[in-house]
Formats: structure tokens, sequence, C-alpha cells
């Protein structure tokens, strides 16, 4: 199967529109905090642009079920994104309440991955690793220690989808596919001129590298 993309923290319409004209399977809007934060008008504008086949995720923080079911609803998302360090059950009240797939995000420091990692891919329609950094949730620009994990992820091959996430750019993707092999890479930073504002040309490259090392896997 080829490797899909999501790009995502979009603030634009324009840069949706890129990314759909890319050939991108996911579009992430960030509605958690941080420098990509939109909210729910100004992420309907960004999806309203995506051709049908195009699937619409919002990533959250702290939110509620509730409040994420709001949301979802209001910008038609097909997946609630948790990057709240949440646990199965977090997961499961989330799918609940709001009917759509829901990832869970384990973040990841050096080559250690969170207690519960084994309930989570058993919980979520997809498991993003991402790095952890103190006082971010997403979006740093900073890489999951790849060749530590891969031997860890064991549990993961052929139960649940991966998603990489962390400072990937056009120039690493290649050999972050090689090494963990992922279903879908979702880069943010690594294709932006500023937080929020993408640079198409780097979006090319990226799904130009997704490309490359998908037809050579």
């Amino acid at each position: 199967m080829p490797v899909e993309i999501k790009f995502c923290g979009m603030t634009r319409p324009v840069d949706a529109k890129e990314a759909a004209r890319l050939g991108a399977r996911y579009v992430g809007a960030v509605f958690a905090g941080g420098p990509r934060r939109v909210d729910g008008a100004r992420a309907d504008e960004c999806f309203r642009v995506l051709p049908a086949g195009v699937r619409r995720v919002g990533v959250f923080g702290s939110q509620s079920p509730d409040e994420i079911a709001a949301i979802a609803e209001l910008v038609r998302l097909d997946v609630a994104q948790l990057h709240g360090d949440p646990d199965a059950s977090a997961v499961e009240l989330v799918r609940e309440r709001t009917g759509l797939h829901v990832w869970g995000v384990a973040r990841i420091d050096g080559a250690d991955l969170p207690s519960d990692f084994t309930e989570l891919v058993e919980a979520a329609d997809a498991v993003v690793l991402d790095a952890r950094v103190a006082g971010m949730l997403g979006g740093t620009g900073r890489t999951v220690n790849w060749a530590a994990v891969v031997e860890r992820l064991t549990a993961l091959r052929g139960r649940t989808p991966l998603v990489l996430a962390g400072g990937l750019t056009p120039e690493n993707v290649r050999r972050a596919i090689d090494l963990l092999r992922p279903d879908v890479v979702d880069v943010s930073s690594g294709v932006e001129t500023s937080p929020g504002i993408k640079d198409h040309g780097r979006m090319r490259a990226f799904s130009d590298a997704v490309r490359y090392a998908g037809a050579n896997r």
C-alpha cells in the first residue's frame, strides 16, 4: 500500500487546496493550543475547498468529548486526533460521543514508549507517533528517534495504522519511511515559511519524496 500524506496545521484555504491538489489523503486543522490554532469558522473556510475523498482531521488537546463533538459537527470532521496524551478510555469516549475515527497520539521522549501504548493501539483507529517537547503538544519540528523506537513498534504491525509525525521534512521523510514503514506521514512545520503559512514548493517536494519512497518500498 502507498504511504498516505497528511498536511496539518492549516490556517489558509489556499494551502488546503494545494494539499488536495498534491494528493493528500488527510488535511488537518489544530483546535488545541499553539501558533496554528484556528477556530471553527476558519477551519470551515479551509475545509470547504477540499474535494470529496480528502479526509478532514481535527487536532485536539484537553477538550472534552462534548467540545470535540460540537466542533466536529460544525466543520464536518472525519477524524479526531487526540494530542493530550490520551489513554484508551479517552479514545473510546470521543468515539462514542462523535462517531468519528479517533487517532491517539503517543508522544515519545527518546526510546521510551508510553506505559499504556499497547492499550492505546487496541483502542485507537490509528496511533500517531510524535516527539514529546515540554510545554508543547505538537508542531515542534522535533523528530522522533526513529532508530530507537523501530524495534518497539512490533505491537502495532498489522493491527492499527501508524501515523508518523514530528519534524518531518522533504529532506528526511524518505529515511523515516524506510525505517518505520508508516501508513501515513504527517507534516506541518516542515513545509512552512512561518507557523501556519505553508510553502507550496516544500509541500510539492514533500509529496514527491513520499511517492518516491513508497514506490521503492
